[in-house]
């Protein structure tokens, strides 16, 4: 049976809407009122991402972001969410040395936010992690191809062209229970041939149009991280050039005393 088109996405949702051809819209968010209005826009999934640490917080890299960090967006964004599926990123270092600690900072983000979801890197390496996290029952979204926290090994944020290593760790995640797999900048052949050979539906971020669904970074998406664009991002607005305007023209006001106003003050 079909869900009301304004209930709650939950995973079983997106194993639904796979067969069904109905494309998945994700976008990554860090806070409550950008969530709120993402939500309301329809979007099906917010991915609380550990992109933070570049997107957020000014590092070059997704590494330095703590569990701390992740669970405290966590919450605000999972907050402000009505309908969309929120899945928060597990930071660098707080899975990888076992699937018991996995365990723990999965659980974390369950009891202490409102996510209903987590996602981690990695195929083969990481699909013990995912039975053990799914066993206990917890909803996991994999990440295969570019794996930012693998930055120092991959030698840079570079496509990955392994179609053959590719397609192992995407059958692995999927064996282990995950529910999606996020397939970041991989060739666009290879993504279709991972999207047809598998149950569980794709979420493609640089990785073309055969995906079963796209994400993007909610930054780059409204034109608000300028250092760079990279090939696979379509920006829907250009809101950093609207606020530079806003601050200019606020800036103005104040230096020439036209703010505030006498319809702005108090009497």
């Amino acid at each position: 049976m079909a869900s009301p088109a304004n209930a709650p996405v939950t995973p079983l949702d997106f194993a639904r809407w796979k067969p069904q051809g109905r494309k998945i819209s994700v976008l990554t968010a860090y806070d409550f009122p950008t969530a709120r209005l993402l939500d309301a826009a329809g979007v099906d999934c917010l991915l609380v991402g550990d992109s933070l640490g570049t997107v957020v917080q000014g590092h070059d890299t997704t590494l330095r972001v703590t569990l701390d960090q992740m669970v405290y967006h966590a919450e605000m964004v999972a907050r402000a969410a009505k309908r969309a599926l929120v899945v928060a990123d597990l930071p660098f270092g707080s899975y990888q040395a076992s699937p018991a600690q996995a365990l723990i900072t999965a659980t974390r983000f369950l009891k202490e936010t409102q996510c209903q979801a987590v996602k981690l890197e990695g195929g083969v390496r990481s699909a013990a992690t995912i039975h053990t996290l799914v066993e206990a029952g917890i909803p996991v979204m994999g990440h295969v191809g570019l794996t930012p926290q693998s930055v120092r090994r991959l030698g840079g944020h570079k496509v990955q062209r392994d179609g053959d290593a590719i397609l192992a760790d995407a059958h692995a995640v999927a064996d282990a229970g995950a529910f999606a797999l996020v397939l970041e900048c991989i060739p666009s052949d290879v993504a279709a041939r991972v999207t047809a050979e598998l149950a569980i539906p794709t979420i493609g971020i640089g990785a073309g149009a055969k995906c079963d669904g796209q994400v993007l970074v909610v930054n780059d998406l409204l034109g608000l991280f300028e250092d760079f664009q990279p090939r696979f991002v379509r920006r829907y607005a250009a809101l950093g050039d609207t606020i530079r305007q806003a601050a200019a023209a606020y800036v103005s006001d104040v230096a020439a005393g036209r703010f505030p106003s006498e319809g702005e003050s108090f009497h």
